[in-house]
């Protein structure tokens, strides 16, 4: 039987913290879904073709700093596809004007952008058709690269996945997508963890891995400081073992482990 291709992929961590403890994004993947079924995960999918036309429009991105990080050709690709997921499966675009002002939509600019994201999830039009409309850049100022995780060999889909953290925009307001997604939430790391271990809160070892990193930090600008202090990110690729009759999967060098989710029975994606 042939290996499924490995996909690269981003994922994007939006916070907040608004003069209290910071929160995460996390989005509920729908139950119906082929993959990563009813798993909270961050937004994020796939490198598409089109994400090359787009890095003309990206500004602020340091690639020579995160080809130090091992961001492979300094991943303005990834850089791409983690904002535009984040547009699409959750609504909040990062983004600065032809003037260099943070995007921070009005009634109507904002009923455009919730066209332009229909759009997009529907496959009507492009990230860049839809930057040029509003003559927008997407801002990769903010935007950290934090960790890199591989799919283990052994489920249908695997991806090899970016992720990155990043404030949220001001003046935006995040929500599912009501297709791959069918519910948002703000929540501390650190209660996201909680409902985890008990079993109210489904996520996969790369998700949990990436909120146990950053759980103890008190503030989003730790969170970004923390990841611009990560002198290389390394890739991560678990993989699933038999241990007692049972099979879990272990990701080597970072002393990770859980069951094999039901989710990853029935494919995987990047969260």
């Amino acid at each position: 039987m042939d290996l499924p291709v490995v996909r690269p992929a981003s994922t994007v961590l939006p916070l907040r913290d608004d003069g209290g403890p910071y929160e995460v994004l996390m989005l509920r993947r729908s139950p119906r879904s082929e993959f990563v079924a009813g798993v909270y995960v961050f937004p994020g999918g796939a490198l598409d073709d089109a994400d090359e036309a787009v890095v003309e429009r990206v500004v602020g991105w340091d690639a020579s700093r995160a080809a130090r990080q091992g961001l492979d050709d300094g991943g303005v690709a990834h850089v791409v596809a983690g904002l535009r997921e984040l547009f699409e499966e959750a609504g909040l675009l990062v983004a600065r004007d032809a003037a260099g002002r943070a995007l921070v939509p009005d009634a109507a600019l904002g009923s455009r952008l919730a066209e332009h994201r229909a759009r997009l999830n529907d496959g009507s039009t492009t990230m860049r058709e839809v930057l040029e409309a509003e003559d927008l850049y997407l801002d990769a100022s903010g935007l950290v690269y934090l960790a890199h995780w591989v799919t283990p060999v052994g489920p249908p889909r695997r991806y090899d996945t970016r992720f990155f953290c990043v404030r949220a925009p001001s003046g935006q307001r995040a929500a599912s997508d009501e297709a791959e997604t069918v519910a948002e939430c703000w929540v501390r790391p650190l209660d996201a963890l909680a409902a985890y271990d008990e079993g109210r809160f489904d996520m996969v070892l790369p998700t949990v891995s990436t909120l146990r990193s950053i759980a103890a930090l008190p503030t989003v600008e730790a969170v970004l400081d923390y990841a611009r202090g990560i002198e290389r990110v390394e890739r991560v690729e678990p993989r699933v073992v038999e241990r007692d009759g049972a099979l879990i999967v272990e990701a080597p060098g970072v002393g990770a482990t859980m069951a094999v989710p039901e989710a990853w029975r029935r494919g995987t994606g990047p969260a």
